[in-house]
């Protein structure tokens, strides 16, 4: 190294600390992480919260909100993803930082944690449902962008009822399940058919939505999205077409009006997120998932969720590190969405 750069290097960094940074973009981001004294937050300590939000008491007078939807009674094969917030609550280390959208969401918005949906009853699985479609029009009405986790996949279809209110939207949905299938056992409101009821209640528009990562021995009843108009798009399919033109369909199918995202965790391969209830070999990464989330930014995002993590399937913890990396990134599509169009 020349020794006149050596010297100038000495110079602006020797003696410094770990929160002094001098470049305005990163600076921004210490600014939130360290105190005046150069220290940081404990990562394991306090009480957890999603992404580590605020807390508040609910949606008003916030731009997003942090929300916890614990219920897993539609599930058909291993529960368990009941405990899915509280385990997404107890990771640390993910965020503030998005390096590749250059956010940072919890400073860049208003946004809390507001808490788990309050349910009436943890054994009515429709009550639950209906708890849960008031609880969301609770927050469409006050402004505010929800990001939820979940939970079973049955969660979207009253989340959907209660934020579009007759007024249909579009969805990019990343799953290893179509999730339209029809009713089971006497109840429709099971995760294996939640994007069915959504459309039949004109919560979700068909031709508009997109899903992403379909494959298993399940095929046969999915027949629902196929004769609505949705666009599938098999992990099969994924793999030959690429990441580019998996984005470039999803971008065609939403276009610019207001859509929905939905991903469940069995959308990745098992190898990278076992911790789940119905799991399905050959799925896709987490990188090909960042990418796609990534590549919506600066479309009109109106609300997401993470689905489907069972905490108890889980050993190492990696489907709870990769689910709540995949909230971070649907909260940074709103903050980008907040900084070109203000929301």
């Amino acid at each position: 190294m020349d020794k006149d750069r050596l010297d100038a290097l000495r110079a602006k960094y020797s003696g410094t600390g770990g929160a002094d940074i001098f470049d305005p973009k990163f600076r921004r981001v210490a600014d939130v992480q360290f105190r005046p004294d150069g220290s940081r937050t404990l990562p394991y300590g306090g009480i957890p919260t999603l992404l580590d939000a605020p807390q508040a008491p609910g949606p008003e007078g916030l731009e997003a909100v942090l929300v916890g939807v614990p219920m897993d009674l539609g599930v058909t094969n291993r529960n368990g993803a009941r405990f899915g917030p509280r385990a997404v609550r107890a990771q640390e280390r993910v965020g503030p930082y998005n390096h590749v959208l250059d956010t940072v969401p919890t400073a860049e918005l208003d946004v809390a944690d507001i808490g788990d949906v309050p349910f009436r009853s943890r054994f009515d699985l429709a009550m639950c449902h209906a708890d849960i479609e008031t609880f969301y029009r609770r927050i469409r009405d006050s402004g505010a962008i929800p990001v939820s986790v979940g939970g079973d996949h049955s969660i979207t279809g009253p989340i959907l009822k209660g934020l579009a209110e007759g007024a249909p939207v579009g969805c990019v949905h990343i799953d290893a399940h179509a999730d339209t299938s029809g009713n089971y056992e006497h109840s429709k409101f099971h995760h294996g058919g939640p994007f069915r009821q959504a459309v039949l209640n004109n919560a979700l528009d068909p031709e508009r939505t997109i899903q992403i990562g379909i494959r298993g021995s399940a095929e046969y009843l999915w027949e629902f999205s196929y004769d609505t108009g949705m666009t599938v798009i098999h992990a099969e399919e994924f793999a030959e077409m690429g990441v580019k033109a998996v984005l470039e369909a999803a971008q065609r199918v939403v276009g610019d009006a207001p859509f929905y995202i939905s991903l469940d965790v069995d959308a990745f391969d098992p190898a990278y997120a076992p911790g789940t209830g119905t799991p399905e070999v050959g799925g896709l990464t987490p990188r090909e998932v960042q990418a796609l989330l990534r590549g919506l930014a600066g479309l009109p995002v109106m609300g997401g969720d993470v689905v489907e993590i069972a905490p108890q399937y889980d050993a190492t913890s990696n489907t709870a590190h990769v689910g709540t990396q995949m909230v971070h990134e649907i909260l940074s599509l709103v903050a980008v969405r907040k900084r070109e169009t203000g929301l």
